[in-house]
């Protein structure tokens, strides 16, 4: 615990060090006024003094782009030269280099110390300049007598340097601290911005869903009953006719094919607008999704696909209608099956235990624990102009069909309080140039992850709960 604090509190003193003024501001212009005043002050004369005035001038000028060449010793550097600069202006500006009266001189390393690193840093520095300015001590007593008086007023001055830079540090401390503070709260708004789009995003989703289920219901049972006149029609005609107008009855026989596929058209319009209703039992989703794979495969007369699976051990029970649940990965895989169709691939499924938030769930600060299942095939992918529109009804990127599979496993999803979303490939780069005319790189394919709530403590005994999804 104190190392990963330790660890923070050093990336902190980074960045700060980073944002370190990189251009002239207004404190470098008060900086040099004030050693400008300095400069005009007794003695005046002492040309190794405005040198040495001058170097911490341009020292203080050039901090920023220091730090940026040598990152990681740059700032102890500028705190040995301060020292360094601070102990020969003594020297060259009083006969007693100790009794100088620019000993103040010394707060420009302490003060320096305490900005960029912590309390006992700041106290290393602080004492390794009140060291500095004591080893004039030495040559003073070779030619003076010092009294218990003049010691005091030297530990007094020794004393001030330690506090002033230990408020200083203090309050750097706490800005650092404060600054992390907004830097999590901005991080936690940020997040919290990311999820209420997606709400607003679900909810628009729904809306756009509800009416389009609604105006589907209307014409699905308009329909219905002149497509069962026409096909009821066609049979008779073709019993009629029998073998003695094979013209008439071969067009009587697409009669009644085109209107079993319009009528298996007209049910899926109802599946998808139907409130469905979902039995909610703890179940075992691996289970599920085996018997999706294997139904999928089973019928499978396409170039060949491999599969692979990779199931986490552990996990917990999903609540889950199994007959819908099954529907849903169906429909996903087959999606799958039918985008590799022209050269095969592969698929790759995997399910793990993961934790996400939620908004109608206040307990653990809104996080859910649940199970993701991913489902990537390697083929041509979905266009990135359609994939915040894919799960919406008659979006679909196959020449046949109309674009109703996906818009009924966001709706079953949605229905077990679960998520899914399409997530693009891990290199854009790649996705850009697959398809294009002679180029090797392989399809995006498509990527899938799906988030269901595991069973909580109360459900996961075997309960059932009865579910409409409308």
């Amino acid at each position: 615990m104190i190392e990963a604090k330790t660890t923070e509190i050093k990336m902190t003193e980074a960045k700060t060090t980073e944002a370190k003024r990189p251009t002239i501001n207004w404190m470098d212009v008060l900086w040099l006024v004030l050693l400008a005043l300095l400069a005009v002050l007794p003695p005046v004369r002492e040309y190794h003094k405005q040198l040495i005035l001058l170097a911490f001038g341009i020292l203080q000028l050039n901090e920023g782009w220091l730090i940026a060449r040598t990152p990681k010793r740059g700032d102890a550097y500028i705190v040995l030269l301060k020292i360094a600069l601070a102990t020969l202006l003594l020297d060259h500006t009083g006969e007693i280099p100790i009794n100088s009266y620019y000993y103040p001189i010394y707060y420009l390393p302490a003060v320096t110390a305490a900005e960029y690193f912590g309390p006992w840093a700041t106290l290393f520095w602080t004492s390794l300049a009140s060291v500095a300015y004591c080893s004039y001590l030495y040559p003073a007593l070779q030619e003076y007598e010092i009294t218990g008086e003049d010691y005091g007023r030297l530990a007094i001055r020794i004393v001030f340097f330690f506090l002033a830079a230990m408020v200083v540090n203090r309050f750097v401390v706490e800005s650092r601290r404060q600054t992390q503070r907004y830097q999590e709260l901005a991080a936690t708004l940020a997040e919290t911005n990311r999820r209420l789009e997606q709400a607003q995003a679900e909810a628009r989703r729904s809306e756009r869903l509800a009416a389009l289920g609604q105006l589907s219901a209307g014409l699905a049972h308009e329909i219905r009953n002149p497509l069962g006149v026409i096909k009821g029609s066609a049979e008779m005609l073709t019993q009629k006719l029998g073998d003695s107008n094979p013209l008439a009855t071969e067009l009587s026989g697409y009669i009644s094919t085109e209107t079993n596929r319009l009528s298996a058209l007209v049910t899926r319009f109802l599946d998808f607008a139907r409130p469905l209703h979902a039995d909610l039992t703890p179940q075992d989703i691996t289970a599920i999704l085996d018997r999706a794979l294997h139904d999928v495969a089973q019928f499978w007369k396409g170039s060949p696909v491999r599969v692979e699976k990779e199931y986490q051990p552990g996990l917990p029970l999903v609540p889950l209608d199994e007959s819908l649940s099954e529907q849903a990965f169906v429909n996903i895989v087959q999606n799958s099956y039918d985008a590799m169709a022209p050269n095969g691939g592969q698929l790759r499924v995997s399910v793990r235990k993961s934790r996400t938030g939620d908004r109608n769930d206040d307990r653990a600060g809104g996080m859910v624990d649940g199970v993701e299942v991913r489902i990537d095939d390697s083929g041509p992918g979905i266009p990135l102009e359609l994939r915040e529109q894919i799960f919406n009804p008659f979006v679909t990127t196959k020449k046949t069909g109309v674009g109703l599979g996906l818009s009924i496993v966001s709706k079953i999803i949605d229905g077990h309080h679960g998520t899914i979303r399409i997530e693009a490939p891990d290199n854009f780069a790649d996705e850009k140039a697959a398809g294009e005319p002679g180029s090797n790189v392989a399809g995006p394919g498509a990527h899938f992850v799906i988030f269901l709530p595991a069973a909580n403590e109360q459900s996961a005994v075997g309960k059932s709960a009865h579910l409409v999804i409308s």
